[in-house]
């Protein structure tokens, strides 16, 4: 069975949550499977598993909606996508799309590193489901992070096929157990988009004098400005992008991991910093319960006191050192074996391939639902 996996998506310098997701993914599968690797730019490979890969027109590109042209040229049994908006026009294999979260039917508020123009259909497609039903339902099967996910998207019935959790993993490191140290840091990773809701985090560090909060992603000036303007001075550090070497100093150091996220797919960062054996304080949604269990502390999204208290309540050596040993347990949950593992059980069991509802036959007459028109005489 010919596999390809749809990497298009990959950074070019710093993994985001879907690069992340592809390419550990994507390397986890191939030590169970072969496997070809779909890329747009030769510059992704450098971040990226050594694989054999194909070149294509990128996942942004005008050209996704007929995308399946070039790939129907690979004579493909299967393609998996990280992503749900895969062009599927034409194709001629089995194909399985992934829904990470339904956030952007709620915020509407597009990425921002998108071109005007893929913005604008981004923005059209979240205006409601029935885009995402017509999306989804012309593949086989769909592949979402979480269970939180998957029970969202059966309340709104977005999608008639059927729907497999593959969690995002996290690279065993064998990392110890850490033991409480005066550090008084905080680290968050992600986006400032609205529902990250960084403000309450902001706010807090009034309540929390000596403490320092490291915003790790990268910020424009008028967000960077707007979250000084609410701390008191020294209090925040914009590290504007972190190297890998950088992100595992600040996660084997700090107090915490928090977020004060509203609306969530899965949360990477926070697996990443369970498996660094570090404790998360975060926000008290069903995804982040899902992923945390009983090794984080939640708060109530916008209680800036709430979320302050809770740090103070973990930084003590008791408290802490046992948060940390959780932790380890906890992210034993979550390796890219056991998704690559699911991923491919659900390769091997897809049905046959979906045909339009309408198709020609050889003598020109067309069949509907499969049942082919009588002949004339």
């Amino acid at each position: 069975m010919k596999v390809l996996f749809d990497c298009r998506y990959t950074r070019l310098v710093r993994h985001d949550g879907i690069s992340r997701y592809s390419a550990g993914l994507v390397g986890a599968f191939a030590k169970l499977h072969p496997v070809t690797m779909l890329i747009s730019d030769e510059r992704q490979l450098a971040m990226l598993p050594d694989l054999p890969w194909v070149r294509i027109p990128a996942g942004t590109s005008a050209l996704e909606p007929w995308i399946a042209l070039w790939i129907n040229r690979e004579k493909p049994d299967v393609v998996f996508s990280p992503m749900h908006t895969m062009g599927s026009a034409h194709r001629r294999y089995r194909l399985i799309l992934t829904l990470h979260d339904l956030v952007f039917y709620r915020i509407h508020t597009p990425p921002r590193d998108y071109s005007w123009y893929v913005r604008l259909i981004w923005w059209a497609y979240h205006l409601s489901y029935v885009p995402g039903r017509l999306v989804l339902d012309r593949a086989e099967a769909i592949v979402t992070g979480s269970h939180n996910c998957a029970d969202e998207m059966s309340a709104v019935r977005l999608t008639r096929r059927p729907v497999t959790v593959v969690h995002p993993g996290v690279d065993s490191s064998g990392l110890p157990a850490r033991v409480h140290s005066a550090a008084r840091t905080l680290i968050y990773m992600g986006t400032f988009l609205p529902n990250k809701n960084v403000e309450t985090l902001v706010r807090a560090m009034h309540l929390l004098p000596g403490y320092r909060l490291h915003l790790l992603s990268r910020i424009d000036d008028e967000t960077r400005a707007r979250l000084s303007a609410a701390a008191p001075a020294d209090s925040l550090v914009f590290e504007n992008g972190v190297s890998d070497e950088r992100y595992l100093e600040l996660l084997r150091t700090c107090t915490a991991m928090v977020s004060a996220c509203r609306d969530e797919g899965f949360g990477i960062p926070l697996i990443e910093a369970l498996a660094s054996a570090t404790p998360l304080v975060i926000s008290d949604i069903p995804v982040f319960r899902e992923v945390g269990g009983t090794a984080a502390t939640y708060f109530a999204p916008d209680d800036a006191e709430q979320f302050a208290r809770s740090v103070l309540a973990i930084d003590t050596a008791e408290v802490w050192d046992a948060l940390s040993a959780a932790s380890l347990v906890q992210a034993a949950a979550f390796t890219w074996e056991e998704s690559a593992t699911e991923l491919l059980r659900l390769v091997q069991t897809l049905p046959p391939r979906n045909r339009p509802r309408w198709h020609t036959l050889r003598s020109g007459r067309r069949t509907a639902q499969g049942r082919a028109l009588p002949r004339q005489s």
